[in-house]
């Protein structure tokens, strides 16, 4: 599947708003449909699940926050619009599982290359079809996307997620700094705050956590972070 190919779901209250951003996707070669509330999103989900939503924080009803809580892991990616654009705003929604988030009004040829850095992610990974990346007892396929625990049990990982932790496992041993990681998992053309690498690691520590105590994911205060686990690719 090519970008211009995906199916895009505006849920927004605003008709205004949605009305614009339908239209300048669908110029754009998208697919692109809308919702005014999270009630007629789940309808449209049932129709035909989406590649990608672009969510807005503030409706009637169920909010994005609580929307973003429940697709996480179970539905397409998201991205996260809000008129609220304090950075703890935005820590909220990627800790929910949001894919990106930009806040309004937005410039939609920045939505534009936001929702192309995400819809990218898979496929990049799926170019490596069966292809997995092993470590302490962890198995990360980059083909599915799917994290599975030492114990065979999986764990649900956003795409962000994914792109960090592959990023981390194919430089294990390697420091990486802030800006190669937000480069790795976010895309070159994605203008991410720096604070959405610590919020992505916080939430990989505690899904690696498998109470052994050990941390793959190490700070090295004033340099960056380093995994710290030997790899294998099979």
């Amino acid at each position: 599947m090519t970008d211009v190919s995906a199916h895009v779901l505006v849920v927004d209250d605003d008709p205004g708003i949605r009305e614009v951003l339908t239209d300048y996707l669908t110029r754009h070669g998208y697919e692109a449909e809308g919702a005014a509330s999270a009630a007629e999103m789940d309808r449209a989900l049932q129709t035909r699940r989406p590649d990608l939503i672009v969510l807005d924080v503030m409706m009637p009803g169920e909010d994005g926050l609580s929307v973003v809580r429940r697709l996480a892991g179970n539905g397409p990616p998201v991205v996260m619009l809000s008129a609220m654009g304090e950075d703890t705003d935005r820590i909220i929604g990627l800790e929910l599982g949001a894919d990106d988030y930009l806040p309004k009004p937005c410039n939609p040829r920045e939505l534009l290359a936001r929702i192309r850095a995400v819809l990218r992610r898979p496929r990049e990974a799926a170019g490596e079809a069966g292809a997995a990346l092993c470590f302490a007892g962890w198995r990360l396929d980059l083909m599915r996307r799917a994290l599975t625990r030492p114990d065979g049990q999986d764990v649900t990982l956003s795409a962000g997620e994914f792109a960090l932790l592959r990023a981390f496992a194919e430089g294990a041993g390697r420091v990486l700094t802030r800006d190669q990681l937000l480069e790795k998992a976010r895309g070159q053309d994605a203008d991410v705050f720096d604070r959405a690498i610590d919020v992505s690691i916080s939430r990989l520590r505690r899904k690696l956590d498998d109470g052994t105590g050990l941390e793959l994911i190490q700070t090295l205060r004033g340099e960056g972070y380093r995994f710290d686990a030997k790899v294998s690719r099979r």
